[in-house]
């Protein structure tokens, strides 16, 4: 009855051999890698030569030896006490319902409704005519309309699907061509606009920010999510896959590799652990003077505390629990969220993470390593430290969890390793975030624009359509349909570019 308990509430949270490392040389060993290519590669050197002790199927993990020192000065204790979770009745999903008949341009259009679209109609002639007023008239250009600009946002969303980095490939006569995408405009027409193509045109007097030329779209589109979306009570604050396009990769030369410009910025998320909605997103540049540039921010830890901070503005009061990778771990931040109402539960790193305040025996790794499956928790108020150990030291800070109630992680090839409940969950919902990077990340847009600006806003494209999917699919109209990924963005680029006939859904 407890083996059949264990594995009902592990299908229930989603839990994946591949957070693990069972099915892939991603992880190599590490049970906890982070969803970014390069802290995936990185950690996984890690614990790769360590050996596995097998825990013996009927004994329980016993607790790691006390250490000697004593952090009761510090309010840290062993004593061990039972606490319910955060409570939440808030129920999660859609806030509208769409009728079986809404088309993927109606899903899309609650992120990017026409008078967004409208908008940037308007600034891209205003900037044409700014421009030609300074650098001489353009005979070629006429002043681009609605019907233009739905079909120009088509022509690159179309990119996520070939998976081209060339949005010119589309008139070309190579393998990437698509004559029924071409014939709805010209070449040089969509050349036109994209040289004059604009979503703010000018700086206003008021403006300081790097991205004030996309901001004003990002604040739209933040509101569209709150407002068409409830998340679930577990969230996820980690970078999505938006590395480059591993055909391009795979595909050019050398001379071409060395020309591309590195990103000039950092793309965070707030992400619902239960669908994979993106509820919240915060840009970061990389460069700058402003308060929050690097040269205002003394080290990385204070960086991603304010990006966390960024991220979970709208989240106070509500018992959310939220779940961070090393950087953002800190006994600071979490003891500052926990006031608000936000509950967290992180993995913590001593070389990456901000560890002020965190007793020193738990942050260093005895010389004999313990049996696979022990685990030591010290408790302050409401925070549980925890060091379990599984072919390497992990640990954990968590005011989420109860530090008595017991997990147990279940691989294929090593059976079942007792955990505590905390540990369970982050790798529960760490395992549903990377499933998504795995399906969703593939289908951001491949055009890369060397204007920062630009990048960020089709990064951003790119999240309203994967969002626009999953609401898809927890509609009525998934039952009628069954468009998958591809298909839907498909469908949405003919829809975009009026190849098929799209009724506005009541």
């Amino acid at each position: 009855a407890l083996l059949e308990a264990a594995r009902a509430r592990y299908e229930s949270l989603h839990i994946s051999d591949d957070v693990f490392g069972e099915s892939g040389a991603d992880s190599g060993g590490n049970p906890f890698y982070s969803t970014s290519a390069a802290s995936r590669s990185s950690s996984a050197a890690s614990s790769d030569d360590e050996r596995e002790r097998p825990v013996p199927p009927e004994s329980p993990a016993p607790a790691l030896p006390e250490p000697e020192e004593d952090e009761a000065g510090a309010g840290w204790s062993a004593a061990l006490r039972d606490r319910p979770p955060p409570r939440f009745e808030d129920t999660g999903g859609p806030t509208r319902k769409m009728p079986p008949s809404a088309s993927a341009m109606d899903f899309f259009q609650l992120f990017v409704p026409d008078n967004v679209l409208k908008n940037m109609v308007v600034q891209t002639n205003m900037y044409a005519r700014k421009f030609q007023e300074r650098f001489g008239s353009d005979g070629a250009w006429a002043e681009v309309t609605l019907s233009e600009m739905k079909a120009f946002l088509g022509y690159v969303i179309s990119t996520s699907v070939s998976h081209c980095e060339s949005v010119l490939s589309i008139w070309s006569g190579g393998f990437y061509s698509n004559r029924s995408l071409a014939l709805v405009m010209s070449q040089a027409r969509f050349e036109k606009i994209l040289k004059y193509f604009h979503v703010v045109a000018f700086r206003s007097s008021q403006s300081s920010h790097g991205l004030y030329k996309v901001q004003p779209f990002l604040d739209a589109l933040q509101g569209s999510f709150h407002a068409a979306f409830r998340p679930s009570q577990t969230q996820v604050l980690h970078e999505p896959l938006i590395d480059e396009d591993p055909v391009f990769i795979a595909t050019c030369t050398e001379r071409e590799l060395r020309k591309r410009k590195k990103r000039k910025f950092s793309l965070w998320v707030r992400q619902c652990s239960s669908t994979g909605f993106i509820v919240q997103i915060y840009v970061h540049l990389k460069e700058g003077g402003g308060p929050d540039g690097l040269d205002a921010l003394k080290s990385k830890p204070q960086l991603h505390s304010m990006v966390a901070r960024s991220l979970c503005r709208d989240a106070a009061g509500k018992n959310y629990i939220i779940f961070t990778g090393p950087s953002i771990t800190s006994l600071t931040l979490f003891e500052e969220f926990e006031k608000q109402g936000i509950y967290c539960c992180g993995l913590l790193s001593p070389r990456k993470s901000d560890c002020t305040g965190l007793p020193p025996s738990m942050l260093a790794s005895p010389a004999t390593p313990p049996a696979r499956g022990q685990h030591q928790i010290k408790t302050k108020g409401n925070m549980s430290l925890i060091c379990w150990y599984n072919k390497g030291h992990f640990r954990f800070l968590t005011n989420a969890y109860s530090p008595v109630q017991q997990g147990v992680i279940i691989k294929r090839r090593s059976g079942e390793i007792p955990c505590p409940l905390a540990v369970e969950a982050f790798a529960a919902h760490l395992s549903y975030i990377c499933r998504y990077d795995d399906k969703y990340s593939k289908y951001f847009i491949s055009h890369k624009p060397n204007k920062t600006w630009q990048q960020v806003f089709w990064f951003a494209i790119s999240i309203a359509v994967n969002n626009a999917y999953i609401l898809y699919k927890m509609s009525d109209a998934y039952h009628m349909s069954r468009y998958s990924r591809a298909q839907f963005g498909e469908r949405l680029v003919r829809e975009l570019l009026g190849l098929e006939d799209v009724s506005p859904a009541p």
